[in-house]
């Protein structure tokens, strides 16, 4: 995750929710950038039209979604990529929903609500897998959907981009990391080091223990005599 996640990751969100829908299958109705007229009504506290949901605007969708979705899936404190998957299954099937197939990845209370046990369960996992594993459940109930034979084949093509960008952002987040990394050792190295990291001193022998040993193999070798 990085500060400006949300905002880097809209331009994708949009691009799979597309502009005004209104599909007689879709029980959402009416929808722009994946938001429905129930959601855009409840957002603006009144009853909204199919044309006022014609009318909405990017800027209006984006701030809806941060508040009612990447907000409420934590997704400020998810690492990145799994922010990324969360957020858009989110999107697609509802917060709770998305909250618990996190929680099921990372082996938690399957509650709906994502708190400090489930963060902590996902700062131990290893991001990638995590990936992997929640967009093979989202499959798995999308398929399982009475619509699947209607938006199946996009519903499928956005899960497997979602998994593949997200994959991409935990690779660069590892290879960051190294580099941080590599950058902090070799400023020690330049730096000396700490002291206990240096290399021992070649040891010298001490000048008294010589002085005796002579003395020593001296005395042998004549029997004591000067």
């Amino acid at each position: 995750m990085t500060k400006d996640s949300f905002d880097t990751l809209m331009p994708h969100l949009f691009r799979h929710e597309g502009g005004f829908a209104d599909h007689p299958r879709d029980p959402g109705g009416a929808t722009k950038y994946g938001i429905t007229r129930a959601t855009l009504s409840s957002w603006r506290g009144r009853p909204v039209s199919r044309t006022d949901v014609r009318r909405l605007t990017q800027a209006e969708a984006a701030a809806i979604y941060r508040a009612r979705y990447w907000a409420v899936v934590k997704a400020d404190a998810l690492p990145a990529g799994v922010d990324y998957c969360v957020f858009d299954a989110a999107v697609n099937s509802g917060p709770s929903r998305a909250a618990k197939w996190l929680q099921a990845t990372v082996r938690v209370t399957q509650d709906g609500v994502i708190g400090p046990k489930t963060l902590a369960a996902v700062k131990a996992a290893d991001p990638g897998r995590v990936v992997e594993d929640l967009c093979d459940i989202r499959l798995a109930f999308l398929r399982g959907l009475s619509t699947w034979s209607v938006f199946g084949r996009g519903w499928e093509r956005r899960v497997e981009a979602v998994r593949a960008h997200a994959l991409t952002m935990v690779d660069k987040t590892m290879v960051d990391k190294t580099m941080v990394d590599k950058t902090m050792i070799a400023g020690t190295i330049a730096a000396g080091g700490p002291a206990q990291a240096r290399p021992p001193a070649e040891a010298k022998p001490d000048g008294r223990i010589w002085s005796v040993l002579a003395a020593f193999l001296r005395a042998l070798l004549t029997g004591g005599r000067r």
